[in-house]
């Protein structure tokens, strides 16, 4: 969990396409290597659906019909209408708001000599954008939100005891209820035209384009993914940057790097380790085996970001590294849609970062850090950092 990359490594060389049997009898499939991982994320044959797996545990109970864990023609329906708040022109005009608040939260730290990264800075700064993307209004914004969301994506062990676990989901479900409803009375049409949430509980009302469960479990997806991976993004990226400074320096020294210093950190500990949720739905041969049909496949997205066959040097970081042809966001239709997003938070954050915070170390030693015990995401629970 802290560091898979050697387990990656031995993978790729000696069981690039490996199958393991669980207890209960099903199989599940790891796929290392690039040139694999890059086809099968947009092969058809492979279903997104977790109903395809008898006593699947997919997520919090309700909120599961989404874009994640759909195939066409759903999922073209559920895809068609988020894509409207994602367009370039709204994220684009999102970056003065994105700077500011990123600004906003460093003033309140650059006197410190001791913070957490994602909790004072990377969770509070990619949840407030999502928020404001979706039009989650402040007097809804509960404390502990952030919180409630993270925590359905933990395995059951992670998150205390199974009623613990059951009430946050529980309450969750509450939050969102209480969101469309607010939407509802504000007037979806009149928010329609200024935010997602009030967008896709028109469609709901109006013409009937997704049922109420898509409706609340869209609001969810969108939610956790469009502030998970980002965190995910900024955490891990300034671990990496603190633990390769020539590198820190160099984009600190050329804030215009910035794009392709993204795309970099984005490969070198992707924000997303597994691919989400596949089942073959077809028998699908590769690499001279058989994946059939009811069998789950885990992407290793990870994995193949540090394939040398695809990348030079894989293990180092590489700040102007081009072209650099990752997977941290999928590949297909089902592509990360918050991937331009994530992308323009990184290239202010990062700069913003290094200039305001000067030089920073590890409050900690690296192999005490707490990631998050995750089967997709990859992300540390805390980055405490010190003044160097």
């Amino acid at each position: 969990m802290n560091d898979p990359y050697p387990y990656f490594s031995w993978l790729r060389r000696h069981a690039p396409v490996s199958c393991e049997r669980k207890a209960n009898g099903l199989a599940v499939w790891q796929i290392a290597r690039y040139a694999e991982v890059n086809v099968l994320l947009s092969d058809a044959r492979l279903s997104k659906r977790p109903g395809r797996v008898p006593g699947y545990v997919s997520g919090p109970a309700g909120l599961n019909r989404h874009l994640v864990h759909s195939d066409p023609p759903e999922h073209t329906r559920l895809r068609q209408l988020v894509n409207t708040g994602f367009i370039p022109r709204r994220i684009t005009a999102l970056a003065p708001v994105i700077r500011t608040a990123a600004e906003d939260l460093l003033d309140g730290l650059h006197r410190r000599e001791s913070l957490d990264l994602i909790e004072e800075f990377a969770g509070p700064l990619t949840f407030r954008m999502i928020c404001r993307i979706l039009g989650v209004p402040k007097t809804l914004d509960t404390p502990g939100l952030r919180d409630l969301l993270l925590a359905t994506v933990l395995p059951t062990g992670a998150r205390a005891t199974p009623e613990e676990a059951a009430r946050s989901e529980r309450d969750l479900y509450a939050f969102l209820t209480r969101l469309v409803a607010h939407k509802r009375t504000a007037g979806a049409e009149r928010a329609a035209e200024t935010d997602l949430l009030g967008a896709l509980v028109h469609a709901r009302d109006a013409t009937g384009a997704l049922s109420e469960e898509e409706l609340l479990s869209t609001a969810y997806l969108l939610l956790l993914v469009g502030h998970d991976t980002t965190l995910n993004l900024i955490g891990n990226g300034m671990l990496a940057l603190i633990q390769h400074p020539d590198q820190g320096k160099q984009l600190a020294a050329d804030p215009d790097l910035g794009g392709t210093a993204v795309e970099e950190l984005l490969r070198y500990d992707s924000p997303v380790r597994d691919a989400t949720f596949r089942v073959a739905a077809q028998p699908v041969d590769v690499d001279g085996q058989t994946i059939r049909p009811g069998e789950v496949v885990s992407l290793l997205i990870g994995s193949a970001n540090r394939d040398p066959d695809q990348f030079e040097g894989p293990d180092d970081l590489d700040l102007t590294r081009h072209p650099n042809d990752h997977l941290a966001f999928g590949r297909g239709p089902h592509f990360c849609i918050g991937a331009a997003l994530a992308r323009l938070e990184g290239v202010i954050a990062f700069p913003l970062l290094l200039d305001r915070l000067g030089p920073v170390r590890l409050a900690v030693p690296a192999e005490d850090l707490v990631w998050r015990p995750t089967r997709v995401m990859r992300g540390l629970a805390r980055l405490p950092l010190a003044r160097c």
